[in-house]
């Protein structure tokens, strides 16, 4: 076989910066604008020339933050079965090549603005197509283990409490715990068998069953109506404990200051 060399065209720029915020499909990122910035002096000023005519583009682009690639995979929702790699749209690929159907914003110059997308930031793009939708779209096709599961999506509600605490981190440090906690609840939000969600059973502040969902040094503290299909964010924790914060000199994610501010500001 041949090598096959293929250069990128551009990156990505999103708010998407870890693999565990990104949605399972683009069209559930919601109206969040990223940046396809296409590199100068390639001619793509011409290359870019009525693309701004489309509603939808695709995108191709490379999974960087992947070194190995699996055969068999655990899709994220409908099975606990493995499936081959080939059968599902996971990242771990032979050639980490990627492929997102987006929503075109706009187009200004070099840089491409879009939005319903899944790509994560820093992503090389490796092409750009118009989305057809006539020679793109096949309704009626047979969709093998994976089911539409849109009966199976969850509200996921906040508290005034929990929404507060979103805004601060948002505003203090760029931590986007709304949009994450709303991607990983919408879909088996009392399963604890999932790496980033643990029970906790019979905490005094909260008289039912109450579930926490990790998000790297963070605790999204909720409650699941599964007959009503609702969640409810009660509040946002710091994931150290009192002995941790005070241990200055090991502080990995470099953070411990923002959680101690934190902790003032809204208590434990």
């Amino acid at each position: 076989m041949k090598e096959i060399i293929i250069k990128p065209i551009g990156a990505v720029h999103s708010e998407l910066r870890y693999r565990y915020e990104t949605p399972r499909q683009g069209v559930l990122a919601g109206d969040r604008i990223s940046v396809i910035e296409l590199y100068p002096n390639n001619n793509f000023e011409q290359a870019v020339k009525d693309l701004d005519g489309f509603d939808r583009i695709w995108v191709l682009y490379q999974f960087h933050l992947n070194e190995n690639w699996k055969p068999l995979v655990t899709p994220p929702r409908h099975t606990r079965k493995k499936v081959g790699v080939f059968a599902s749209r996971a990242p771990y690929r032979p050639n980490r090549i990627g492929l997102s159907c987006v929503k075109l914003i706009k187009v200004d110059g070099l840089k491409i603005l879009i939005s319903e997308s899944d790509i994560l930031d820093g992503s090389p793009v490796i092409d750009i197509k118009p989305y057809l939708p006539y020679s793109d779209s096949f309704a009626d096709s047979k969709t093998g283990w994976v089911k539409s599961g849109l009966e199976n999506i969850f509200e996921v509600r906040f508290r005034k409490k929990a929404v507060e605490q979103c805004i601060w981190l948002n505003g203090e440090a760029s931590i986007n715990l709304e949009s994450f906690a709303r991607l990983q609840l919408e879909f088996n939000p009392c399963d604890s068998t999932r790496k980033r969600i643990s029970l906790i059973n019979n905490e005094k502040k909260f008289p039912k069953n109450i579930y926490l969902l990790a998000y790297r040094t963070w605790r999204i503290v909720y409650e699941a109506d599964e007959m009503k299909k609702r969640v409810t964010v009660k509040e946002i924790r710091s994931g150290y404990s009192e002995a941790e914060l005070k241990n200055i000199s090991d502080d990995k994610y470099h953070d411990k200051p923002l959680h101690k501010i934190f902790l003032k500001r809204f208590g434990k």
